[in-house]
């Protein structure tokens, strides 16, 4: 079987890499090119620097494997900047890594997989994949604290046949033992924690340079809508926020509402971003369809835990009652429903409600 391997020039797809050429595979590796600067030259930072290729590049050449640079500079500023950039002026929080997931390594890496004659995807994320039963499970990887399989909750019965997570068995000191055992350049490299195309950047400079009509100033007011101070763009926060928000108000506030047709941005104490029902949409399911137990395990952000709630699908869309109140829950962001260890699926939070 031949397989590609989506390399990012770090330790974790190195590994995947090497753990398919031990196993005897048919490897080729593939950087992928998702952003650069106006010019078209390569970023210093984040994603796709010339270091992370050549990173990647040198490990192909020790593994003995072809490798190709793919450039999906078009479809990443399409499917995942864009929609970054809209969802922020809408007065959401969005999750790039998971569109880029979505849109780019399980779509488009997966049809051109074709052009190589390969079978299957190999990324370096922390999740399992599985067959049972005649079907095809995602499930959480063995290193809780690394656990991926959030961000590929959108993953389906087509993509699951032929994407693997050979790291998803391993915790990050036995990856980074299995690099160092290769002697591979990228046993000791650093993680980058940024947003890829970002950079060293923050979001908020990004959004400033990019996209500078979204970035619109308004009023800071209080939960019963009175003024209290003003602020330089609605862009500039997300639900929960409570440093930077550039007031002193003598106890910690927290943004609990972003209205983006007025730019007013709502501050209100801890008790107030408490939520027990959350709305969403563009729904999918690893099964193709929703289970028929209603009773899940919830999951609203990358590294968090999931807790106990039940859900009403109405087609690709979704209510989700938590059994206790959540707190600083964000549109934009996914949810990802499980049941124990096993993904059920996931989908876009539209709204919340304390009720």
């Amino acid at each position: 079987m031949k397989v590609l391997v989506a390399m990012s020039g770090g330790v974790d797809s190195s590994v995947a890499a090497a753990m398919m050429v031990e196993e005897g595979y048919d490897v080729v590796g593939v950087t992928l090119k998702l952003w650069s600067g106006p010019d078209g030259q390569a970023p210093t930072a984040g994603c796709c620097t010339v270091s992370d290729a050549e990173d990647a590049r040198r490990v192909a050449a020790q593994l003995d494997i072809p490798y190709y640079v793919l450039d999906y500079s078009d479809v990443f500023m399409a499917g995942v900047v864009e929609r970054f950039i809209d969802e922020y002026a809408h007065g959401r929080t969005p999750n790039p890594c998971i569109e880029c997931n979505r849109t780019v390594k399980f779509n488009h890496l997966l049809k051109q997989a074709a052009e190589f004659d390969a079978d299957v995807v190999v990324t370096g994320h922390y999740a399992q994949v599985v067959e049972r039963d005649g079907r095809w499970m995602l499930r959480r990887g063995v290193d809780v604290l690394k656990d991926q399989s959030y961000v590929l909750s959108m993953l389906g019965q087509e993509q699951l046949a032929r994407v693997r997570f050979p790291v998803g068995w391993l915790n990050k000191a036995e990856t980074r033992e299995f690099a160092a055992s290769l002697s591979l350049r990228t046993a000791d490299k650093a993680e980058s924690q940024d947003i890829c195309f970002v950079g060293d950047r923050d979001y908020r400079s990004f959004l400033d340079e990019l996209a500078p009509e979204v970035v619109v100033a308004g009023d800071l007011v209080d939960t019963q809508g009175a003024f209290i101070g003003r602020h330089d763009g609605y862009t500039n926060f997300t639900i929960g926020q409570r440093r930077g928000i550039g007031l002193a108000l003598g106890e910690p506030r927290y943004v609990t509402a972003i209205d983006p047709d007025s730019a007013e941005v709502t501050l209100g104490r801890k008790d107030d971003l408490a939520v027990r029902t959350v709305y969403a949409s563009e729904a999918s399911w690893v099964d193709g369809e929703p289970p028929a137990d209603p009773h899940v395990e919830a999951q609203y952000r990358a590294h968090g835990v999931a807790a106990p709630a039940m859900f009403w699908a109405n087609g690709d869309e979704i209510e989700i009652r938590f059994t206790a109140p959540q707190t600083a829950i964000a549109a934009g962001q996914t949810i990802a429903f499980y049941q124990g260890d096993d993904v059920l699926g996931g989908a876009i939070i539209t709204s919340t409600s304390r009720e």
